[in-house]
């Protein structure tokens, strides 16, 4: 792809501390390099082992114009594939999920077995050789039952230094034990961006989400310290490490890795208590499945959060996990999805309620895309200007862009992306006149 030199200086540029220029949120030119330079060459989540736990169960998902199949093959391996068919190019799956025998092309019947090799297709000849027309495998990274894909030949190595941090954090949970209670898909009527950088701040909790303060400390999040707040500050801080001391002789780390910025894959996580009860992410702050995840006996367990660049957050309780995938749709749409999850022996009406399980969240994300969709709308304004951000309350903010400034610049100076820039900016295309 060819990026002018007003979209390069825009990326130099950059106002530090500052929200980005209004082209970050509107120009296709820009979504279209955001899909090759950060979701084309990075982790990014995309599922949950529950979503394919049989074998041939498999899911699809749409990064901008590649899709991709993500499967359990028979040796209950995941694997990922390019939804593209070696014959002429058709597309495998269209469904967004389902289960199958082998992969088969709807157009020629061209069939693949689960872990993409071709084995059946008639009519090539004695010669032809089924080995080179094997599918196009995509590389797939699982954090204890969190699924990443990367599209990228050489994916960013560091997605192991993750793994390897997170994994003590997350399996107490047994992610793979549980089961999906729902899935919401929303579309939101803003850039991804905008999405993500309302997600990495609390600073419009009081303000905007009731349901969810019930339960969660907006001091674990960013706050200006004052003399108005701060035996609150103080009482939440020793909680912090009273809970802490407590939740380590469960086995459950709790310290803060903040990683959001700086390292191509990076993160951040940490385990909080909870208001009230302190049990759950609930109206009310108790669990809302009596069946507890993995080997839990204990209910208050504080809420574990687990943030990714660039396109997830995470929520683990004593007793369901909450995750997020936020993908772009186009330069002023996103798809936010959201996963409910409950062990896997948890039944519906008995140990569960699907309304008190999902309440605070629904009501949070309808919250959330409005706050999305009013600040497209005010960065589609001629009068619109960066404007500061928070060095309180926004810091995680200011880490998401920076961060994404920073992939945006590597990418520019890639060497391979040079070649090709220039090749785009060297095509012409020829008139042909037919007679």
């Amino acid at each position: 792809m060819s990026i002018s030199s007003d979209i390069q200086n825009m990326i130099k540029n950059r106002r530090k501390g500052y929200t980005l220029e209004a082209p970050f949120y509107l120009s296709p030119e820009i979504n279209a390099l955001d899909i090759e330079a950060i979701f084309g060459q990075h982790w990014i989540f995309v599922a949950v082992e529950p979503e394919i736990s049989e074998p041939g169960d498999y899911i699809k998902v749409d990064i901008g114009h590649n899709s991709v199949i993500i499967l359990r093959d028979d040796d209950m391996d995941i694997k990922a594939f390019h939804n593209v068919c070696r014959h002429r190019g058709s597309q495998l799956c269209d469904d967004a999920k389902g289960s199958v025998g082998n992969l088969v092309c709807p157009y020629h019947q061209w069939t693949y077995d689960l872990s993409g090799k071709l084995i059946h297709n008639a009519h090539m000849g004695d010669d032809f050789d089924k080995n080179i027309h094997n599918l196009k495998p995509v590389h797939v990274g699982n954090i204890a039952g969190l699924i990443f894909i990367c599209l990228s030949d050489e994916p960013p190595a560091d997605f192991e230094v993750m793994k390897r941090s997170m994994e003590p954090y997350i399996a107490p949970h047994q992610l793979a034990n549980c089961k999906v209670a729902l899935q919401e898909d929303i579309i939101e009527n803003g850039n991804w961006k905008l999405t993500m950088e309302n997600n990495r701040e609390c600073y419009h909790c009081v303000a905007n989400h009731p349901e969810l303060l019930n339960s969660m400390y907006e001091f674990g999040f960013g706050y200006q310290p004052s003399p108005e707040n701060a035996e609150k500050v103080q009482e939440f801080r020793d909680l912090i490490e009273t809970e802490a001391n407590r939740w380590a002789t469960c086995g459950l780390p709790s310290e803060e890795i903040d990683l959001l910025d700086g390292c191509a894959t990076a993160y951040r996580t940490q385990r909080l208590p909870l208001e009230k009860a302190g049990e759950s992410q609930t109206m009310d702050g108790k669990v809302a499945s009596q069946k507890l995840l993995g080997s839990f006996t204990q209910r208050n367990l504080g809420g574990l959060s687990f943030w990714t660049q660039p396109n997830s957050w995470h929520h683990f309780m004593s007793d369901h996990i909450i995750t997020f995938c936020a993908l772009p749709i186009d330069a002023e749409h996103t798809l936010v999805r959201t996963t409910w999850l409950v062990h896997k022996d948890a039944i519906e009406g008995v140990d569960y309620n699907i309304e008190r399980l999902c309440e605070v969240w629904r009501a949070t994300n309808k919250q959330d895309s409005t706050l999305v969709e009013r600040t497209q709308r005010g960065v589609n304004s001629e009068w619109y200007e960066p404007g500061p951000y928070s060095p309180y309350t926004e810091e995680l903010v200011e880490k998401f862009t920076n961060w994404y400034i920073q992939r945006l610049e590597a990418t520019l100076e890639n060497p391979e992306f040079i070649k090709k820039q220039a090749a785009a900016n060297a095509k012409t295309v020829p008139i042909m006149v037919c007679r």
